[in-house]
C-alpha cells in the first residue's frame, strides 16, 4: 500500500533548512553502493545518511563504515536500526577528513544536500590526498557544470577544478519520483578519482584566485578580467603568450593551465 504525502512527512519529517530530500528508490541504492566497488578492506564514509537508503547496503558490505549525519534525530534512529554503526554527529564541511583516513584513502558516497554541494566538491578538492574515489548524487544542473567543456554556457570554475583534480564521470540521471519530498529537478551521479598527482600546479590557493578573476565577469577579455590580478601581483603582462583579446571560457584547460605557470614565472609571487 502506497502512503499518502501527509504520512510520509509524518515518517520524514524532512527539514528544508537542511536541504533534505530522502532517497526512497532501493534500485537507485544498490547502484550507487555497487558503483562504489567496496572491499572489506575500504574505508567508507556516507555523507547524510538520512534514514538509511544507502546505509543498509554499506553496512552490510563489511567495510570500515562511518557516517557524518547533521540532524541528531536521524543519529538516533540510525543507531537504533544499526547497532554499533559510527555516526559522527557533524556537518560534514566541518569535518577532518584527513584525521578519519589515518593512514589509508577513504571512499566517500551520499546524496549531498542540493544547497551546499559546490561546498562539498570543493572540499573534496582540497582534501583530494586523502581521498581515492567519491559517488555522490547532485542536482543534475551542477552535474552538467562539473563536466561541461569550453566554449558552453556552463564552463567555468567547478568545470576546472573538477577536471584537473579528479577524474570525473557522469553514471546516471535520477528522476524526482526517487525522493521524498520530491525535488523540483532530475539529479544525477557522479564518480569522482582522486589518484592523479596535480604537480602541475604550483600553489594551489593562489590558481583559484587566478580562477576567480578570469572567471567572475565572462563577457570581458583575460586582460580586463584579469587586470587587479595582474596589478597584485606585479605581472610582466607583455612577457605573456596568450592572446589576452580572448575570453576565459573559449580556453582549454591545459590552456588556463599553462596561463598560469606562464604568469607565475612572471609576476611576484610571496611563497605560500
Amino acid at each position: 500500500m502506497s502512503l499518502s504525502s501527509k504520512e510520509k512527512y509524518k515518517i520524514f519529517k524532512p527539514k528544508k533548512f537542511l536541504g533534505q530530500n530522502f532517497l526512497t528508490d532501493e534500485n537507485i541504492s544498490r547502484k550507487i553502493v555497487a558503483s562504489l566497488d567496496i572491499k572489506s578492506s575500504d574505508k567508507v564514509i556516507e555523507i547524510g545518511p538520512g534514514y538509511g537508503a544507502l546505509t543498509k547496503f554499506l553496512v552490510n558490505s563489511k567495510c570500515d563504515f562511518i557516517a557524518i549525519e547533521i540532524d541528531r534525530s536521524i543519529a538516533g534512529k540510525l543507531r537504533d536500526k544499526y547497532n554499533g554503526i559510527s555516526i559522527i554527529e557533524k556537518d560534514f564541511l566541518d569535518v577532518s577528513l584527513k584525521d578519519l583516513a589515518g593512514n589509508k584513502k577513504i571512499k566517500i558516497v551520499g546524496n549531498i544536500p542540493y544547497n551546499i554541494t559546490s561546498q562539498i566538491l570543493f572540499k573534496f578538492f582540497d582534501d583530494r590526498d586523502v581521498i581515492k574515489m567519491a559517488v555522490v548524487m547532485m542536482q543534475k544542473e551542477v552535474a552538467q557544470r562539473l563536466v561541461a567543456t569550453k566554449g558552453t554556457k556552463n564552463y567555468g570554475i567547478l568545470s576546472l577544478n573538477a577536471q584537473i583534480y579528479s577524474d570525473i564521470k557522469k553514471l546516471f540521471t535520477v528522476p524526482p519520483t526517487a525522493f521524498f519530498p520530491k525535488p523540483a529537478v532530475d539529479s544525477m551521479v557522479l564518480s569522482f578519482s582522486f589518484l592523479r598527482k596535480v604537480d602541475f600546479i604550483k600553489n594551489h590557493s593562489l590558481f583559484r584566485e587566478f580562477l576567480r578573476a578570469a572567471f567572475s565577469q565572462r563577457r570581458k577579455t583575460l586582460r580586463n578580467s584579469l587586470k587587479s590580478f595582474f596589478e597584485n601581483y606585479q605581472t610582466n603582462v607583455n612577457s605573456l603568450s596568450t592572446d589576452l583579446s580572448r575570453r576565459s571560457e573559449s580556453l582549454a584547460i591545459d590552456e588556463i593551465i599553462d596561463l598560469y605557470n606562464e604568469i607565475l614565472s612572471s609576476s611576484h609571487i610571496p611563497n605560500p
